[in-house]
């Protein structure tokens, strides 16, 4: 039951009104404390989605590290719309490694003639390359450049049969870790700057997007901005999970940006 006190002294009104403002102060406590809940609720919530997603990394992450690369996992790589495979190098070491260890006869090498470029190997296995992978490793190649650097949309891609390709020097000349000498004729092939990461096989590929469309059910386009690798990687990782440090290895070097 509940009890109404009056003060005696003060009329009937007074009280009345010293009552109806207890009623509002309570009132008002009572919706500030509703709102708290709700609020509270709301980041309960989320932290409950962002528990469920670091442990959901978490093992994505175990499964990679406790199973066994690739050997190409350690360089560039991608499938091109047609299925052929093609493996680049990051860096002078890796442009070395690539053309020396993983170039076979039939094999079509792809570069640029900017310095800061790499090696492309397109691996043909004897058959026929259509014109839509020879354009692909071409953005590939371009993309992975200086180019990317530079801010610019194109730059001069060639590509050389494997033969025509050699570490031996003219004389008088030396050549630098990843540097080659090509004889012959080049073939220059058009192209445009662009990229795309996708989930393939388990596997982080990143390629031209036409490339990347055809093989990944879920991937992210890549283009040219101002935004650090480290940024984007954090947007590319809620979509596909990879960590952060793979991500931004398979990033072209420079401002990027997603689409």
């Amino acid at each position: 039951m509940t009890q109404l006190i009056l003060e005696i002294e003060q009329s009937l009104e007074a009280n009345a009104s010293r009552y109806f403002e207890k009623a509002k102060k309570i009132r008002k406590k009572r919706e500030g404390a509703i709102e708290a809940l709700a609020r509270t609720e709301k980041k309960l919530v989320a932290l409950e989605k962002s528990l469920v997603k670091e442990k959901e990394t978490l093992v994505i992450e175990a499964d990679r590290k406790a199973r066994t690369l690739e050997w190409y996992e350690k360089f560039r790589w991608f499938r091109t719309s047609e299925g052929f495979f093609v493996v680049g190098g990051r860096d002078a070491t890796s442009n070395e490694i690539v053309v020396k260890k993983h170039t076979t006869a039939k094999d079509l090498i792809f570069h640029t003639d900017i310095a800061g470029s790499p090696f492309f190997i397109l691996q043909t296995e004897g058959k026929k390359v259509g014109d839509v992978s020879l354009r692909e490793v071409a953005i590939a190649t371009a993309s992975f450049s200086r180019a990317w650097k530079l801010g610019v949309s194109t730059t001069a891609v060639f590509y050389v049969d494997s033969e025509q390709v050699t570490k031996k020097a003219l004389a008088g000349e030396y050549l630098t870790k990843g540097a080659f000498m090509i004889y012959g004729k080049k073939k220059y092939i058009d192209n445009s700057l662009g990229c795309a990461l996708g989930a393939f096989d388990g596997k982080l590929m990143a390629g031209p997007l036409s490339a990347v469309k055809t093989h990944c059910t879920e991937y992210v386009e890549i283009v040219q901005g101002r935004e650090k690798p480290s940024k984007v990687a954090k947007l590319i990782q809620k979509k596909l999970g990879f960590s952060i440090d793979e991500i931004i290895r398979a990033l072209p070097t420079g401002g990027v940006g997603v689409k």
